[in-house]
């Protein structure tokens, strides 16, 4: 039977993706470095790395990237980091998690299915020169 966390352990948890959301990068690699996974995942499927992606934080994005964060990861509404940024059109963002090796195809609600639903011909752009 798993154990519950106390209400100070998930204070701490929810802050992490408040970090993730505020672009606080300083305390959340802190915590990464001190041995939270970088694929910690909340109640909706977000990553630290989705959130991060959505929220257009670029120096979250690539620190987590450079501890591994996983790409490829898809949250409850079908979407992944990269299909997050695409939405934003956050450029250096979709880049650097191209290079990181995200896949544009990946998820119900992929990277490319959102450059062509919203009409994002720049971003479609970006996808189809990887």
């Amino acid at each position: 039977m798993a154990s519950e966390l106390t209400e100070e352990e998930l204070q701490f948890v929810q802050s992490l993706f408040e970090h993730a959301r505020e672009g606080r990068t300083g305390p959340l690699t802190e915590a990464l470095d001190a041995g939270v996974p970088v694929n910690l995942t909340n109640t909706k499927g977000d990553t630290l790395l989705i959130l991060a992606a959505y929220h257009v934080h670029l120096d979250t994005v690539q620190a987590l990237l450079e501890r591994g964060a996983d790409t490829s990861r898809v949250n409850d509404m079908g979407q992944t980091a990269l299909a997050a940024a695409v939405f934003r059109q956050a450029e250096p963002i979709v880049t650097a998690l191209l290079e990181a090796g995200a896949d544009p195809e990946e998820g119900p609600k992929s990277a490319v299915a959102i450059a062509e639903f919203f009409n994002l011909p720049e971003m479609a752009k970006l996808l189809r020169a990887r």
